[in-house]
């Protein structure tokens, strides 16, 4: 028990001293852009609050999904030898279930970023007209 007290001590003088030290030798100045978000000695131009793009959020959410994805994957490559070939035939279903939802998201224009993106335009005009 007292080694962790030990550390314990030791862990929180230290935190204190490059506390206190920091205020002691660090530089005290004012100028009229230190206040400002994200200083770097650069006077901010514009509004912080910019709107991104509905691309940003559909990469995001790809980006989300297939990384859970290799989650599973390497789940089941650690249990590859208790699980057989049920394992097997189930993470090829599970991969062949991403490939077509994949394929059905390039067919739609989902993965369409050129400039315009007339297609993510035209899949969103088409699916508002069947409801």
């Amino acid at each position: 028990m007292w080694p962790l007290l030990l550390y314990t001590a030791v862990v929180i003088a230290l935190a204190a001293s490059m506390i206190i030290l920091s205020h002691l030798l660090g530089e005290r100045h004012k100028e009229p852009a230190t206040g400002e978000p994200y200083e770097s000695g650069i006077v901010p131009t514009g509004s912080a609050h910019i709107r991104f793009s509905a691309h940003f959020y559909i990469v995001a959410m790809f980006f989300v999904i297939f990384d859970l994805e290799a989650v599973f994957i390497f789940a089941w490559t650690i249990s590859v030898k208790d699980v057989g070939w049920a394992g097997y035939i189930g993470v090829l279903v599970f991969i062949g279930i991403l490939v077509a939802v994949l394929i059905y998201e390039w067919r739609n224009g989902a993965l369409d970023f050129g400039p315009s993106g007339n297609k993510i335009l035209a899949a969103y005009k088409k699916l508002n007209n069947k409801n």
